[in-house]
């Protein structure tokens, strides 16, 4: 083995001045002693102790020796401390949410659920709606639309039937207004004393004046008292209508007329007090009748 050797433990003999255990452990100072302390033996004596022998080296080897020995205690220590720290923070980050990990995963869990069964509610409920609320409007607007056109239709065509129908009937009864629109200013009646035999209709002067029914034209002209120009048509029935205060005739006696047809133009002739048509219906001649009610019951309203 080499001499002087750092690894292996000094095997010197033991100094015999040393005190005992000196070597293998730090040995505590004594005190210092005191001056005048009969145990202090003062300083030694060169003369007499001779030279002092070197410290044996073996200490400073121990001590090397130990402390190599506690460095892998140490460092397990600290990488002991630092595992605690980081758990600790990891802790205190996972700690800081304030939610148990259970909870969180299980409250998941429940929402991931919930938009299933909504998702699954509106797959199912999208099929039976979309077949309703399509064909209702589609359904609802043409009935809509056709009821009310079929309706005006119906009504148009009532009207025009009625229409049609009044027509026919007058043209199979064969009876007009003798002066279409002309206002009444005279009722048949008693009037200022004496008899008012006819219905008396006001228009402007030489407005025309058609024959109420077919006939044939007796008089023509200035043919009775009072009545000036007038004109009378036997409808061949019993039945005679007179055609009074007209200012000029447009038919002769003899003459066959038909319902509708101008016999003359309206006038202030005879005893008038102002232009208008004096109508009278005869059941038989000079034997008058109330023209209203007569000339309604074949559909023409005079007025009165």
């Amino acid at each position: 083995m080499p001499a002087n050797d750092p690894t292996e433990p000094d095997l010197a003999p033991p100094n015999p001045d040393a005190q005992p255990g000196a070597g293998a452990h730090h040995a505590r100072p004594a005190d210092p002693a005191q001056p005048g302390d009969p145990a202090d033996p003062g300083p030694p004596d060169p003369a007499r102790s001779g030279p002092a022998e070197p410290a044996p080296p073996a200490r400073h080897r121990l001590r090397g020796s130990v402390t190599g020995r506690r460095v892998p205690y140490l460092v397990a220590a600290v990488v002991a401390a630092l595992g605690l720290a980081v758990t600790g923070v990891a802790l205190g980050t996972a700690g800081g949410d304030g939610a148990d990990p259970v909870t969180v995963a299980a409250d998941r869990a429940e929402r991931a659920a919930a938009a299933q069964r909504a998702d699954r509610s509106a797959r199912e409920a999208a099929p039976t709606a979309s077949p309703t609320a399509t064909p209702t409007p589609t359904s609802a607007s043409p009935s809509a639309s056709t009821s009310a056109p079929a309706k005006r239709s119906a009504t148009a065509k009532r009207s025009a039937t009625t229409r049609s129908t009044s027509s026919a009937a007058k043209r199979a009864a064969g009876w007009v207004n003798p002066m279409p629109g002309a206002p009444v200013t005279s009722c048949f009646g008693p009037r200022w004393g004496t008899m008012h035999a006819g219905i008396d209709l006001a228009m402007p002067e030489n407005t025309p004046i058609h024959a109420a029914a077919a006939g044939t034209v007796v008089e023509a002209g200035w043919a009775y008292t009072g009545y000036g120009i007038s004109v009378v048509v036997d409808h061949g029935n019993g039945y005679l209508t007179h055609y009074a205060h007209q200012s000029r005739t447009a038919v002769s006696v003899g003459q066959r007329v038909a319902a509708g047809e101008v016999i003359g133009y309206e006038g202030a002739t005879g005893d008038a007090t102002g232009p208008h048509l004096h109508f009278e219906v005869h059941n038989g001649l000079w034997n008058q009748i109330d023209p209203a009610p007569w000339m309604r019951a074949r559909g023409v309203d005079l007025g009165c």
